[in-house]
C-alpha cells in the first residue's frame, strides 16, 4: 500500500491524460499559483516531470507525470492506494483504504479519495455519489464526469439496490439474525455532537428531527470475545450501523465514537492517542467495511464486492472461530 506524506512540505502529483502544456497542466492542478509564482518555483526545482525537474514549458504527453513540490503545504500521512473494483462508460465502484477521506478535510487537502481519482484517472470531473466515514474502508461509487452525476445522484435509491457491510465487534450476539429498526438523532447536549443515539419519534432533545433507520444483521462468524457481523442496510442514516451496533452491546472494534462511550474520541481532540489507547481500542480504526453492492443500471444489473480489508482486520481474522 502507498503512504505518501512529506517531513516537510507535501508533493502534490498528478498523470495527465491529454496533450498539454505543462504550464496549464500546473495551472489547472494547482490553482493557488499565478503564472509568475509558477515559473519562481520552476526556479527553484519544485516542478518535475516524470522524475526530470522542468525550469520551462514544455509540452507534455499523455501519461506524464508530473509532481509540484509545495514547501509550505503539509497533510496527515493517509493510506492512498485506492483502486477501480469495477467500471463502465459513466460510473465507476473503487476500493476506498481505511483513513483515507472521501473528500477535503480541515487536515487534508489533496489526499482524499476524490482529488486522488481526478489526479491518477483520465476522469478529472469525477464526482462521488455517496460517502464513507474516513475511518471505513470499502466500496465507493462514482460518476466520471458531470453528466453521469446528475443522472445518477437523484437515483440513487435506485441505483444503490443492495448495500452490504462487514463489521468486526466486539462480543458475542445471542442471535444468528436480527433486524433492527430505531429512530436515530443527535442530541443537543451530547459531548460529542456528531454522535447518533436511539431515540424516539418525538424527541425535544433532537438536534434534528429524528430518522428512521433500519438494518439486517447476521452473523457469519463468533470469535469467542468477538464476532463478524453482516450488516445490510435498508436506509441510509449517518452512522447508522455503528450507532445501532453500539445500542445493542455490539460497538465495532476502533470505534472511538461509539466504544468506551466516545471517550477515546474525546481525549483524541486534545492529544495523540497512545499504544495503550489502541490496544484497549483493538484497532487504530473502526473495522467497518463497505463490502458488497448491488446496482441497477437502467435494464442491467451488477454486483461488486470488496474482498480487501485493510490490515488491521487480519489478527482478528485469522483467529479460530467458534462453532456457529
Amino acid at each position: 500500500m502507498t503512504k505518501t506524506a512529506l517531513s516537510e512540505g507535501f508533493e502534490l502529483c498528478w498523470t495527465e491524460y491529454q496533450a498539454i502544456g505543462l504550464h496549464a497542466s500546473v495551472l489547472q492542478a494547482y490553482h493557488h499559483w499565478s503564472a509568475d509564482e509558477l515559473l519562481a518555483a520552476q526556479a527553484l526545482g519544485a516542478v518535475r516531470v516524470n522524475g526530470v525537474v522542468q525550469v520551462a514549458d514544455m509540452m507534455l504527453q499523455p501519461g506524464d507525470r508530473v509532481c509540484v513540490y509545495l514547501p509550505e503545504h503539509q497533510e496527515d500521512a493517509v493510506d492512498t492506494g485506492w483502486h477501480i473494483l469495477w467500471q463502465r462508460d459513466d460510473v465507476m465502484a473503487v476500493h476506498k483504504p481505511a483513513g483515507l477521506p472521501v473528500s477535503r478535510t480541515t487536515r487534508n487537502l489533496f489526499n482524499t479519495l476524490i482529488s486522488l481519482v481526478r489526479r491518477d484517472t483520465e476522469y478529472k470531473d469525477a464526482h462521488l455519489l455517496h460517502r464513507l466515514d474516513a475511518e471505513t474502508s470499502g466500496i465507493v461509487l462514482l460518476a466520471k464526469n458531470g453528466w453521469a452525476d446528475k443522472r445518477w445522484k437523484k437515483h440513487l435509491d435506485r441505483l444503490l439496490q443492495r448495500k452490504v457491510y462487514h463489521a468486526l465487534v466486539w462480543g458475542n450476539p445471542a442471535w444468528d439474525e436480527h433486524l433492527c429498526e430505531t429512530w436515530l438523532a443527535e442530541q443537543q447536549n451530547s459531548l460529542i455532537r456528531s454522535r447518533m443515539v436511539v431515540t424516539t419519534e418525538q424527541d425535544d432533545n433532537a438536534v434534528h428531527a429524528p430518522k428512521w433507520s433500519r438494518t439486517q444483521f447476521r452473523v457469519l462468524k463468533r470469535f469467542g470475545s468477538y464476532s463478524l457481523l453482516e450488516c445490510e442496510l435498508f436506509s441510509g442514516r449517518k452512522h447508522q450501523i455503528r450507532a445501532q451496533l453500539a445500542h445493542l452491546g455490539y460497538p465495532i472494534i476502533g470505534d472511538k465514537i461509539y466504544s468506551h462511550d466516545g471517550a477515546f474520541y474525546l481525549k483524541r481532540l486534545q492529544q495523540d492517542l497512545t499504544t495503550d489507547d489502541l490496544a484497549v481500542l483493538g484497532a487504530p480504526h473502526q473495522l467497518l467495511h463497505a463490502y458488497f453492492v448491488q446496482l441497477q443500471l437502467g435494464k442491467d444489473e451488477q454486483a461488486v464486492t470488496d474482498t480487501e480489508y485493510p490490515p488491521a482486520w487480519q489478527p482478528y481474522l485469522i483467529a479460530a472461530p467458534t462453532a456457529d
